[in-house]
């Protein structure tokens, strides 16, 4: 696949996954990168400077909050990300969007190539 067409459609859903992941529950960062990658079978691949603006966007415009987490014992303080409300309302719009947009593009990419005359 280009590489250069192949970012800019991965670019296109990450927020989407991002919140379709949280409406699970809270995660930090890695586990987010960590389970696109995983239940993408690895099309999704991420980095931490390509998920955290991500996020931090989403928490901006109030779609997660972030907490972090108190450490126990020899456990690292984390930063869990949780879906609000308006997040949950988005993610639902985002999907309808989403399937609709990815209906319409299969009916034009599984064309045959016939047009019928006027």
């Amino acid at each position: 696949m280009n590489p250069k067409y192949e970012k800019q459609i991965k670019k296109g859903v990450l927020e989407i996954l991002v919140l379709k992941l949280l409406s699970d529950g809270k995660k930090y960062g890695y586990q987010l990168i960590s389970e696109l990658k995983e239940k993408s079978n690895g099309m999704f691949t991420l980095k931490e400077g390509t998920l955290y603006p991500i996020l931090y966007r989403l928490e901006d415009e109030e779609l997660v909050v972030s907490r972090w987490s108190e450490p126990k014992g020899k456990e690292i303080s984390r930063k869990y990300y949780q879906i609000t409300d308006k997040g949950r309302q988005e993610l639902a719009e985002l999907c309808d969007l989403w399937n609709a947009f990815q209906k319409n593009v299969s009916v034009i990419l599984n064309e045959d190539g016939k047009k019928e005359n006027p």
